[in-house]
């Protein structure tokens, strides 16, 4: 029996609540910051408002995207 097998037939036991509790902690421990990849959409957020600004780019109203999804 491998590792994760064992360990999901003891899970099993629980009841809903700590499923699910377990679970909740299972999925945050999968949501860990990158600080590369936090630092490189940083850039990418200071790029945009600058071209913003510059008016290379403009912006769209939500009625608009929510009509083209229509």
């Amino acid at each position: 029996m491998t590792t994760t097998d064992s360990i999901f037939k003891e899970a099993s036991t629980l009841s809903p609540s700590e499923k699910a509790q377990l679970i909740d902690r299972l999925i945050s421990s999968l949501d860990k910051s990158d600080k590369e990849i936090d630092e490189l959409w940083a850039k990418e957020v200071e790029d945009r408002i600058d071209a913003y600004d510059q008016g290379k780019i403009k912006t769209i109203s939500i009625e608009e995207v929510l009509h083209k999804y229509r």
